[in-house]
């Protein structure tokens, strides 16, 4: 029993000290490499001659230049510089590390530039107005990315169809008649618009399914640099109902924001077809008038530059896009065509 201990205990012993002999390994060689900020800021005061050239080149104190350079110092256990009252010089040993180091870091450099613009190439910019950024595109990116998981997607959102148009945008959608110079154009969607408001709000206000009660009761108004936006003016002479005065309860300068306050229950806004369908569905938002709606010959377009180059990333936006276009709710009027 005895020799059993002792050998038991004998073979803990070399368990442990082998354990502890590969952790102290392990650990020397993760310690082995100093910090990459203690690298970059010995190669730029090496390359400046002085800790302040370093210091403007990195945009930090020449105070942390300094001591990272110490730091790195100790870590070695050799001098890298030679200091003197207003300027430093590299001894031997540090200039045969700085040109040991220099085709590394650079290295470092190419390798990271690469994969990065590796990981832009798969981003593709859309750019559209507030109301279809917001309202169209933001609810459906959720179904996008689940199904196209390694394309990234910049939104810009924006009323300036300058902005939207910009040569770094991939592809763009905007209201018009389908003509842009300059670019292709696919409808996404046309234009049908008709009263919406909150179901709360209906349930206050009970006798609004008339045009004549309508035209009195809260309306949501936008005001906006794009004065051929359809105002309820506009959409009341559509349906040939003459209104001599009437009254914008609630005044927004974006449209989202219109449909927001229309979500909230402050009154009735013009809701633009496929831009509220998704609030229809959950029922935030409904009809009061039923089927009644205006129809312009506008529709929603996507644009892409003819010149502009072709990659696999945007032509799989594109295709979503355009399959989502696809599916969407047909809206009819009485002896209107289908939209």
């Amino acid at each position: 029993m005895a020799i059993y201990l002792r050998q038991g205990y004998a073979n803990a012993i070399l368990v442990f000290t082998k354990l502890n002999y590969d952790w102290s390994k392990q650990m020397n060689k993760n310690n082995v490499l100093p910090r990459l900020d203690y690298l970059l800021a010995f190669e730029s005061a090496a390359v400046n001659n002085s800790f302040a050239g370093a210091s403007k080149a990195l945009n930090i104190s020449e105070t942390a230049i300094s001591r990272k350079v110490r730091l790195l110092e100790l870590h070695y256990k050799i001098n890298l510089f030679n200091r003197g009252h207003r300027s430093i010089h590299l001894t031997p040993r540090g200039q045969r590390f700085f040109d040991d180091i220099l085709p590394l870091l650079d290295q470092l450099r190419a390798l990271s530039q690469n994969l990065l613009e590796a990981t832009l190439n798969n981003a593709v910019t859309i750019a559209a107005t507030n109301s279809v950024a917001g309202l169209y595109l933001m609810p459906k990116l959720p179904r996008f990315n689940a199904l196209y998981e390694p394309v990234n997607i910049n939104l810009l959102s924006s009323d300036d169809d300058d902005e939207c148009l910009a040569e770094d945008v991939d592809l763009t959608i905007l209201r018009g008649n389908g003509h842009w110079s300059g670019y292709s154009a696919e409808l996404l969607f046309g234009e049908t618009i008709f009263p919406v408001c909150s179901p709360e709000f209906l349930r206050k206000n009970p006798g609004i399914t008339t045009l004549a009660a309508m035209s009195q009761s809260s309306l949501i108004g936008i005001h906006t640099m794009h004065t051929e936006w359809m105002t309820w003016r506009a959409w009341f002479d559509l349906m040939h109902h003459a209104v001599a005065e009437f009254e914008e309860t609630v005044s927004l300068n974006t449209y989202p924001l219109a449909i927001e306050a229309a979500v909230n229950g402050l009154g009735i806004a013009l809701g633009w077809a496929h831009l509220v369908d998704h609030l229809l569905e959950d029922n935030k938002l409904i009809r009061p008038l039923g089927n009644i709606s205006a129809r312009t010959d506008h529709g929603y377009y996507l644009l892409k530059a003819s010149d502009g180059p072709s990659f696999p990333e945007r032509d799989r936006v594109e295709n979503w896009l355009l399959e989502v276009s696809a599916s969407r709710q047909r809206y009819q009027q009485p002896n209107a065509s289908t939209l």
